[in-house]
């Protein structure tokens, strides 16, 4: 008698397995690897896409491509993890490491459909990345960090690099530059939530600033915000989460009184309440005050008069930034400002940046910051410009934690074939699985635009 099979998956589960799965496996991921080819290099191109709800997003980073694409094939999703880890662990290079992965896929497929075990594959390449990271530590070169200047010419280069393939690439001296002032100016730990990028429409891109402190959007303000200074030195800064307004009643709201007094006590008692707060951060000594909660006509009035300066609705990451960088905390009572909880920094103005206000912090004491002011045309682009700033910071970030190690570890890239010419035989690794070409390193510069 036959036994009962025993099912395990759910109804309606597909399993594959065995070779034509692999090479399934493979061809999706030779399809991924087509997206992005085209974007490799000085000379890639840039792709536009557009989502489900409309945005277009214009790109060559390999790593907002993949995220934007909807891949649904499991073994292809290993690509757009794979450009996901490179994005978060290094910054740039999404675009190369995808294809050279697609590429060392391609390269073993024919060793998969003559059946060649997955495992003798593998430790072929793994002898294949000890002799690169052999090959890797012979060519690394010491990074002298007593010559400031060496090291900085190193990582503008560095930078300009990165910048070399994106679509600012044509001011990549000016950005590199900038970059690199950004991160120097970093303590170290070299945090990158302390270098804030805002985006300004309009201008030119060399019109684009390094702010040295903390910098953000003036915020929506009301009437009597023009009698108040827009400038201060050493000044103390206040920040709180306090809604400093008179707060309108509920929906359906009942106040039931006999008297025109007892009115007049509710309405009074509302006024005193806010005073009170008002007359607390005034005595507290703090010269400009920022709250992440709305700050009424009342109160601005109220801090004009006593040339204060005042600003509520500021974004949650500005306010923190402001934190770090100058000290303090953020309160969400008056009843407790003493001196150790106010903020400090050496100059706070107020400058005009195209068509927007900006507030500036600079000095700030407790951190060292910065603040990347970009300028551009179209959203698109300034968005891009901001990816690509990204890319070069993480790179710059990453070259000077190698060089407190005492080496870094130059680019090293095969020479590429010239068209026509007849194509050199590749050097062969003898692995247990066989003689595995490094084919793949040869092929790589001819992927590339240029």
């Amino acid at each position: 008698m036959q036994p009962t099979p025993v099912i395990l998956l759910k109804e309606g589960t597909d399993s594959s397995q065995g070779i034509p799965q692999l090479v399934s496996n493979i061809n999706a991921c030779q399809v991924i690897a087509e997206a992005v080819r085209t974007t490799l290099g000085p000379r890639g191109m840039d792709k536009l896409m557009v989502d489900a709800r409309g945005k277009a997003t214009i790109s060559n980073d390999g790593a907002t491509i993949l995220k934007l694409l909807d891949v649904v094939h499991p073994a292809a999703k290993t690509l757009v993890d794979i450009a996901r880890s490179q994005d978060a662990e290094v910054g740039d290079g999404t675009t190369s490491v995808t294809l050279l992965a697609a590429e060392f896929l391609r390269q073993l497929k024919p060793f998969v459909e003559e059946s060649l075990h997955p495992q003798t594959i593998i430790r072929a390449f793994r002898t294949a990345t000890n002799l690169a990271v052999s090959k890797i530590k012979e060519i690394a070169v010491s990074v002298k960090k007593d010559d400031k200047q060496e090291q900085r010419q190193l990582l503008e280069k560095c930078a300009a690099t990165a910048l070399n393939s994106k679509l600012i690439a044509g001011q990549k001296e000016f950005f590199s530059k900038m970059v690199v002032d950004a991160v120097m100016s970093l303590d170290e730990l070299l945090s990158l939530k302390m270098i804030g990028i805002k985006k300004v429409q309009g201008g030119a891109l060399e019109d684009s600033q390094l702010v040295s402190g903390v910098a953000f959007k003036k915020t929506f303000s009301y009437a009597g915000f023009e009698m108040q200074p827009k400038r201060y030195e050493n000044p103390k800064i206040a920040l709180l989460n306090v809604e400093l307004e008179l707060k309108a009643e509920k929906d359906n709201a009942e106040v039931r009184v006999k008297s025109v007094e007892e009115y007049q006590a509710i309405v009074d008692a509302e006024w005193n309440i806010l005073y009170d707060k008002l007359e607390k951060i005034y005595q507290s000594g703090a010269k400009v005050v920022l709250s992440k909660l709305p700050i009424g006509d009342v109160a601005t009035q109220y801090f004009a008069d006593r040339d204060l300066f005042c600003a509520g609705r500021v974004q949650e990451e500005d306010l923190k930034r402001t934190m770090m960088a100058c000290g303090g905390s953020i309160q969400t009572s008056v009843g407790a400002l003493t001196e150790d909880v106010l903020g400090l920094c050496e100059v706070f103005e107020e400058v005009q940046v195209g068509g927007e206000r900006y507030n500036f912090f600079k000095g700030c004491p407790k951190a060292k910051t910065c603040t990347i002011i970009l300028r551009g045309g179209a959203e698109q682009f300034t968005e891009e410009t901001e990816r690509s700033l990204h890319d070069a910071i993480m790179i710059v970030r990453r070259a000077i934690k190698v060089s407190w190690n005492g080496r870094a570890a130059l680019p090293f890239t095969p020479p590429c074939i010239p068209s026509g010419s007849p194509k050199a035989t590749p050097p062969s690794v003898a692995t247990e699985g066989g003689p595995w070409n490094a084919e793949i390193l040869l092929r790589s510069p001819q992927n590339v635009h240029v």
